[in-house]
């Protein structure tokens, strides 16, 4: 949809952020929003924004008085209000419970997992209180972690079976930044075609132009 400057619906973003996924999800959402572009540093920083997320980082939604924050809550959000769109399977279907396992699984364990191997920390084999560090982290080790998605995306079309849901954006995303941007492990044929799979759809093409 064309980015509208009144709406009840409003994203506040930057092009080159985590923004990118709920933009896509707007898109493939087809509903009438307002974009507000923050570049990054001061804008942020503001007492206008700041009463929006006093974290002072984007993405951050607006809707109808409620405030969203952190990307996966927004995905979720959003599915859910405008559920008649297709983006998250409806109560009661086994494919939800795999909606919110992947969607928070690429969230929690591969986001930390590619966060971690990116900025160089070595999670230890022990925590000082002599437990194994691996089972403290959560995400155990990212070639764990990458098998783990990879035999889910051996078997499955989109992550929630046939059906394309928020969840992939979140997965692929994940997937892109990892692969693509931090370069923290190489890509693998099952990862390349679910990418390929993502990356044609008409919405995310979209979303891409209005970024710039």
């Amino acid at each position: 949809m064309p980015l509208s400057t009144t709406s009840d619906l409003t994203l506040y973003s930057h092009p080159q952020s985590r923004g990118s996924s709920v933009l896509w999800l707007l898109e493939e959402l087809e509903v009438e929003y307002a974009v507000q572009w923050l570049p990054f540093g001061e804008a942020m920083r503001t007492p206008a924004f700041l009463a929006i997320n006093p974290m002072g980082k984007i993405p951050a939604l607006t809707h109808l008085g409620v405030v969203v924050t952190e990307t996966p809550a927004i995905l979720i959000y959003l599915a859910d209000y405008f559920a008649e769109r297709g983006m998250i399977p409806p109560a009661g279907d086994p494919a939800r419970a795999a909606f919110y396992r992947w969607l928070l699984f690429a969230a929690g364990p591969l986001e930390a997992a590619t966060t971690a191997i990116f900025l160089g920390w070595q999670v230890p084999a022990q925590t000082p209180k002599g437990t194994p560090a691996e089972g403290f982290v959560g995400f155990g080790s990212l070639t764990r972690t990458l098998d783990v998605l990879a035999d889910h995306l051996a078997h499955h079309h989109f992550v929630c079976g046939a059906q394309m849901t928020a969840a992939d954006i979140y997965v692929a995303s994940q997937l892109a930044l990892g692969i693509y941007y931090t370069q923290a492990y190489p890509t693998r044929t099952v990862f390349s075609d679910y990418l390929a799979r993502m990356h044609d759809r008409p919405a995310k093409l979209r979303a891409e132009a209005l970024s710039g």
